[in-house]
């Protein structure tokens, strides 16, 4: 059966197979649905940014991947340290009860059973070459909680790792390709969650479509996004908003912590 509430910061298929459901989408402004995301939104759209700036300098093509500077670590850390701060925030809003200072990536590959992460894949605009499309997700689908094995883990959080373990030998990871990869995981972290909602203080108008591509564009407005559609119909959304209004607002927790062991202690 269709689930009647959404879960805490989970965007997902309706059962008309749209995200948006002529209007339904407004979930996602609802106060109990998440905390604060214009505040994530606003930092990604700082990276965003400064990574087309970046490409006043550095040419985004194929034959630039593994060129590597301060100015691409810096970026490509910060975007990282980013995407961790949405993985925290996701589980703890939805009552992981694992210590927000232990949780690490085995933790953060349990989101994608809620988020369908490693279905989604970004389309960088502007691209020269063929490495134009990315799922920087894709090597979570591998992940089982019970081996912990490491093939699942995203080569470019990899080289975050190793960067910020030993930034003096490992300097050249800090590449234009790992950059990438990581940008478009905080792009898909930020669909996952808000679908195409930027929270804007102007109207609220909630626009998705672009050139007809079958892709979606992305918060930001500059990279376009595919959205998963293997969403099983139990798995997708199938309220009306007014009837969540009227129903005084309910909002589900997905329960992260019967996929792996957690401290119980107050997020």
């Amino acid at each position: 059966m269709p689930l009647q509430y959404p879960y805490k910061r989970t965007c997902r298929q309706f059962v008309d197979g749209s995200y948006t459901n002529n209007g339904q989408w407004k979930y996602i402004h609802d106060k109990d649905f998440a905390e604060s995301p214009e505040h994530y939104v606003r930092a990604f759209e700082l990276i965003q940014k400064d990574l087309i700036h970046l490409f006043s300098y550095v040419e985004p093509s194929d034959k630039n991947l593994d060129t590597y500077s301060f100015r691409i670590y810096e970026l490509f850390f910060r975007t990282c340290v980013e995407i961790e701060a949405n993985f925290k925030a996701i589980l703890c809003e939805n009552r992981y009860t694992k210590p927000t200072h232990k949780l690490n990536i085995s933790d953060y590959k349990l989101i994608n059973q809620s988020h369908r992460l490693s279905s989604y894949w970004v389309k960088i605009p502007y691209w020269r070459g063929e490495q134009d499309k990315i799922t920087p997700f894709e090597k979570f689908a591998l992940f089982d909680a019970k081996t912990q094995n490491k093939q699942s883990t995203p080569d470019w959080y990899n080289a975050y790792t190793s960067v910020k373990h030993n930034r003096l030998a490992n300097f050249e990871q800090a590449n234009l390709k790992n950059l990438m990869g990581a940008v478009c995981a905080l792009v898909v972290v930020l669909s996952s969650q808000f679908c195409c909602e930027d929270f804007s203080p102007g109207a609220t108008l909630l626009a998705c479509e672009g050139t007809n591509d079958g892709l979606d564009s992305a918060i930001g407005g500059y990279f376009r996004v595919k959205f998963p559609d293997d969403w099983t119909e139990d798995e997708r959304y199938s309220f009306t908003y007014n009837s969540l209004v009227q129903d005084d607002w309910k909002v589900q927790c997905y329960d992260y912590n019967s996929m792996l062991d957690a401290v119980i202690v107050n997020c």
